[in-house]
Parts: C-alpha cells; sequence; structure tokens
C-alpha cells in the first residue's frame, strides 16, 4: 500500500438500498470538510451495515465524523457486526462514542419560568439573609468573649488604638453631623410650622421638634451617618489588612486579629456614639429654636421654657439608650465584613458595600423594635 494520503470516502458496496456502506481513505483533519459534505448526503436510516476496516489514517476528527454519521448509540453495533480492527483503532472509536454521549447526557437543562425564576432569586436572597444573620451572630459572641477575657486582664487593653480611633470615629464626625440634624431640625420645625398653624396651635410646634429629636432623629440620623462613614472605613481597613496578608502576619506572631483589631474599633464606636447622640439632640434643638423664632416669632426664652414643661426626661433617656446598642451593631458589622474580604480590590468594595447596606438595614430595624416596645410599655 502506497504511503501517500489516501481521500477519504465513503463507498456504498452494492446500491444505497442495500445499505452496505464502507469508509475507505484517510479519515483526518486534512479532509474533513469534504468527507463532511459527503457525510451529509448519507441518511443514518438507510446504513444497515458499516466497514471501517479499509481506513487508512484515523484521527479524533474523522472518528467524530463517523459518530456523526450514524450515531453514536449504533456505531459500536455497526463496528462489532464487521470486520475486526486494530485495537489502537478500536479504542480511538469508543474513546469519541464515550464523549459523545456525555455530550448528550449533560444537555442543557430547558428554561425556567418567570415564576419559578423568581421564587429561585426569593429563596437565595433569604438564604443569603440567614447565612449574613448567622455569621453576625457568632462574631458578635466571638468579640464579646474577648471583651470579658480583657476584662480579667485589663493589660491587654489597647489604649492608644482606641484613642485613636475615637478621634477618627466621633471626633472627626462631629462637624457633619452637627450641621445635617440642625438642618432637619429646621425642617421639622418648618412642616410643624405650616402644618400647626392652620389649626392655631403652632406653639405645639416646640413639643414637635423636641419630642422627634429626643426620642428619634438624633440617635436614628446619627447612627445612620456613622454606618455610611464609619462602618465603610472600618471594612476597608481591615479589609485592606487581609488583602496584604497583614493579619496572617498577626495570627503567625501569636497575636490575636480581635484584640488588635476589633475591640479598639468596638470601643470607640460605643463611646463616640452616645456623645454624638446627645450633641444631635442640642443642634436639632437648635435648628427647630432658630426657625420658631424667625417664622413663629416664639422666642428662644419660651421655647426653651415649653419644651421644659411639656417633655420629660424620659424621651431623653429612651433616645440616648439606643446609642450603645447602634454602636455596638454597627461596628460589628463593619469588622466582620472586613475579614470576610477575599483578597483582591474588588472584594474590598463589594463587602464595603455590604456593610454600609447591612448597617443602615439593622439601624433602622433595631429603632423601629425599639419604638414599638417603648410604645407598648408605655414609655
Amino acid at each position: 500500500m502506497s504511503d501517500r494520503p489516501q481521500p477519504g470516502r465513503l463507498v456504498w458496496e452494492t446500491s444505497p438500498q442495500d445499505g452496505r456502506l464502507a469508509a475507505e481513505g484517510d479519515w483526518t483533519l486534512a479532509g474533513f470538510e469534504a468527507l463532511r459534505r459527503e457525510a451529509a448526503g448519507v441518511a443514518a436510516a438507510e446504513v444497515a451495515t458499516l466497514d471501517v476496516s479499509r481506513i487508512g489514517a484515523l484521527d479524533t476528527a474523522g472518528a467524530a465524523l463517523l459518530v456523526d454519521l450514524v450515531g453514536a448509540e449504533r456505531l459500536p453495533a455497526l463496528i462489532e457486526a464487521g470486520p475486526p480492527l486494530a485495537p489502537a483503532r478500536r479504542a480511538l472509536l469508543d474513546t469519541v462514542i464515550q464523549a459523545e454521549n456525555q455530550v448528550q447526557r449533560a444537555a442543557p437543562a430547558a428554561a425556567r419560568r418567570p415564576g419559578a425564576e423568581m421564587l429561585g432569586r426569593i429563596g437565595w436572597a433569604a438564604e443569603q439573609m440567614w447565612r449574613h444573620a448567622v455569621d453576625q451572630c457568632g462574631f458578635i459572641g466571638l468579640t464579646l468573649e474577648r471583651f470579658v477575657r480583657g476584662l480579667v486582664r485589663p493589660r491587654s487593653w489597647r489604649i492608644t488604638a482606641t484613642v485613636a480611633q475615637i478621634e477618627q470615629v466621633g471626633l472627626d464626625a462631629v462637624p457633619i453631623i452637627a450641621l445635617l440634624t440642625f438642618l432637619v431640625g429646621a425642617v421639622v420645625a418648618f412642616l410643624g410650622a405650616t402644618v400647626l398653624q392652620e389649626f392655631g396651635a403652632a406653639i405645639y410646634t416646640v413639643n414637635l421638634v423636641g419630642f422627634a429629636f429626643l426620642r428619634e432623629f438624633a440617635v436614628l440620623l446619627t447612627a445612620i451617618l456613622m454606618a455610611g462613614r464609619t462602618a465603610s472605613a472600618f471594612t476597608a481597613q481591615i479589609g485592606s489588612m487581609k488583602a496584604n496578608e497583614e493579619i496572617d502576619a498577626l495570627r503567625a506572631l501569636g497575636l490575636n486579629p480581635i484584640d488588635m483589631l476589633v475591640l479598639p474599633r468596638v470601643l470607640a464606636m460605643m463611646v463616640s456614639l452616645p456623645i454624638l447622640t446627645f450633641m444631635s439632640m442640642l443642634t436639632g434643638i437648635a435648628g427647630g429654636m432658630l426657625v420658631c423664632a424667625w417664622s413663629l416669632e416664639i422666642p428662644p426664652s419660651l421655647f426653651l421654657s415649653t419644651l421644659h414643661e411639656s417633655l420629660g426626661v424620659r424621651h431623653f433617656y429612651v433616645g440616648m439608650a439606643k446609642a450603645p446598642i447602634l454602636a455596638f451593631v454597627i461596628a460589628v458589622i463593619g469588622c466582620l465584613e472586613g475579614f470576610k474580604v477575599s483578597g483582591s480590590a474588588q472584594s474590598v468594595g463589594e463587602h464595603t458595600t455590604s456593610s454600609v447596606v447591612q448597617s443602615i438595614f439593622m439601624v433602622i430595624l433595631i429603632d423601629a423594635l425599639a419604638a414599638l416596645f417603648c410604645m407598648e410599655m408605655g414609655w
């Protein structure tokens, strides 16, 4: 036999009606297009027997074409019924047949209906919320455990780091929080004046401003601002350290990352947020007092005396009692998301966004639950 390449072809041994087909020549990639066009003119149902012993050269492209010609299900039986093949050639055909069967079994699933897709996404979101809740509870427990250990060993406290965090968390946030709460107090007073003047009850604008800021607005606005400003900073700082493997270095030195990174931030937040909340109460009431003096001609002395007579000190206690709780939750969420960073800049950005969203959500949720509890208790 000549060693020169022989073009591959399909030959009917008698006539197509008898169904006896033979494959001859080289079935390789070089002549694939010509063989594919010839095979396209043969119907698989017409092939009763297939003789592949006359094939010269055979590669995976030619073997795949034979599989496509008669189908992966029928080709093994046709090979068995024909003349025997060399073991290497039979192994090649069996490998291609097996791969074709795997591809057919891995056919793409049918498109899901919109209703099922929506329910699936709701279920996935619920599962993610549950995982976040479990992670937060575990991290809160770990933080409290290290805090109790610190109470037993006061020398382990990182006073310098805590004071530095108080400066960044609390002192640097004073201008923006004071300005915002002052403006919101003015807006509340404007709304109260607009509505209550129609009923001849403009003096009750003082009650509205005082009640709103002592119980709700001061702590809520401050906590939301701290969630956006400080929780994101905590996540970015710890996340960058995680990406740079600095936290692994701390563990290698025998230092606990919770003691070094989390506790100073949590303590700084719990010290700063109540102080900022008290300042927000003062600036919010000052904004309302300014509007009352300008729009309703209520002098500051009358404003303060009315505020003193109509509002009890319990409203102040209710507002201040929520501040440490919200501070702890915000700080824990910000630090936890920082530890979840996987090591890339994109992961830092994603977890920073997640910490802000979760912190604001938890702030509003806790404030709403506290408001319902106080209402039921008559506080």
